[in-house]
C-alpha cells in the first residue's frame, strides 16, 4: 500500500527533469507514486516524462494555471496519507521520502514537514529550512547561503516550503487546497498559516535533504515577475489571515516593514512594479476571500502573534 504521492509542478523544465525523476527512482523508501502535472509547456516535457518514465503519471494543461493551480490538480489526484510537493529542478538523497514521512509519523498534530534544501551548486551551503513569517509582513528562510552543518536540527517552523515539502493529505480536506488566487508564491506559506490558524504544526526536517536550483521557472532573483507577485500576494496574505483588530495591532510593524521593502526594490530599480503590486494586492481583498475567525482557534491566533514579534527579532538580528 503506498504511503505518499510526489506531485511536480512542471513548466519548460525538461532539462531538469531527468535528474529530478532518476533521484525519485534511488529513493530507500518505494511506497509511493509521482504525478507530473505539465503547465502548458513547449519543450516536450510531457512528452519526455511519459516516454522514458512510465511509472509517472502526467496531467498536461494546455495554459499556464501556475503553481497553485498545478499542484491543487495534483492534490486532488491523490488518494495516499501524505502528499510531497516538489520542484522539478531539484535532486533529492535516497531516504528523502523516508525522513519526511517518518518525522510525521512520530509528530504529533503536523500538518507539513519542511526538508532542508541546500544549494544545487554547492551543498555545503543552505537554500531553506522551512520559512518564518514575522511582524513586519515578511516571509524569510534564515538559513539562506550559511552553511548546512548549522541547520541539522529539527524544529517547528511557520510554514514548510512548498518546493519540497511533505503534507498530511487529510488537512486540506479541512482548510482547503493551496489558494489558487496567489498564482505563485506565497502560496506555501497563506496554506500553512490556515493550518496554524486550525491548530496544527509545521516541522523541519533535515534528514531529508534535497538540492536545488532555485529561480528555474521565474529567472532570476529578482524579475518584475517575481515582485509583482510577492508584492501583491504579501497584502493579500495578510489581509486574509490576520483578524482585524491583529491587523491593527500589527499595522505600525506593517507600515516600516513595506517601506523598507519598498525603498529596496527602488535600489534595484523595480520599486515601480512593487508598488503596483501591493496597489493590485489591496484590490485583491474580499470578504468572501478572508479566513473566517472562530472563538475556539483565539489560543491558535494567540500564538501565531507571539510568533510575529519573535520572529521580528530574529530577522533584525540577521541584519
Amino acid at each position: 500500500m503506498q504511503i505518499a504521492t510526489v506531485v511536480i509542478p512542471n513548466l519548460n523544465g525538461k532539462k531538469y527533469l531527468k535528474d529530478c525523476l532518476n533521484a525519485l527512482r534511488a529513493q530507500s523508501r518505494q511506497d509511493f507514486s509521482v504525478i507530473l502535472i505539465d503547465n502548458g509547456s513547449t519543450d516536450g516535457s510531457a512528452e519526455f516524462v511519459r516516454e522514458t518514465y512510465p511509472e509517472v503519471t502526467v496531467k498536461r494543461f494546455e495554459e499556464n494555471r501556475g503553481f497553485c493551480g498545478a499542484v491543487n490538480e495534483g492534490i486532488r489526484m491523490t488518494k495516499t496519507k501524505y502528499v510531497v510537493l516538489l520542484n522539478n529542478d531539484t535532486i533529492v538523497y535516497p531516504a528523502f521520502l523516508e525522513e519526511l514521512v517518518s518525522a510525521m509519523e512520530h509528530e504529533t498534530n503536523c500538518f507539513a514537514g519542511s526538508s532542508r534544501m541546500v544549494q544545487m551548486q554547492d551543498s555545503s551551503k543552505m537554500d531553506n529550512c522551512g520559512d518564518f513569517y514575522c511582524a513586519l509582513g515578511w516571509a524569510f528562510t534564515p538559513a539562506k547561503g550559511k552553511s548546512a552543518v548549522l541547520y541539522d536540527r529539527g524544529r517547528e517552523v511557520f510554514s514548510a516550503c512548498a518546493g519540497a515539502a511533505i503534507y498530511l493529505r487529510r488537512v486540506f480536506d479541512e482548510i482547503g487546497l493551496f489558494d489558487e488566487a496567489h498564482f505563485a508564491y506565497l502560496e506555501d506559506v497563506d496554506v500553512c498559516w490556515r493550518a496554524r490558524i486550525a491548530g496544527y504544526r509545521n516541522l523541519y526536517v533535515p534528514d531529508a535533504i534535497v538540492r536545488h536550483v532555485g529561480s528555474a521557472t521565474s529567472g532570476s532573483v529578482y524579475n518584475e515577475f517575481k515582485v509583482r507577485h510577492s508584492s501583491r500576494n504579501s497584502i493579500y496574505l495578510i489581509y486574509k489571515n490576520m483578524p482585524l483588530l491583529q491587523i491593527v495591532l500589527n499595522l505600525p510593524f506593517l507600515i516600516v516593514g513595506f517601506a523598507v521593502k519598498f525603498l529596496f526594490f527602488v535600489s534595484k530599480g523595480l520599486g515601480g512594479t512593487y508598488a503596483r503590486g501591493l496597489i493590485r494586492g489591496v484590490k485583491m481583498c474580499s470578504r468572501d476571500r478572508k479566513v473566517r475567525f472562530h472563538w475556539k482557534n483565539l489560543r491558535n491566533y494567540a500564538k501565531i502573534q507571539l510568533e510575529l514579534w519573535l520572529n521580528l527579532i530574529r530577522r533584525v538580528k540577521d541584519f
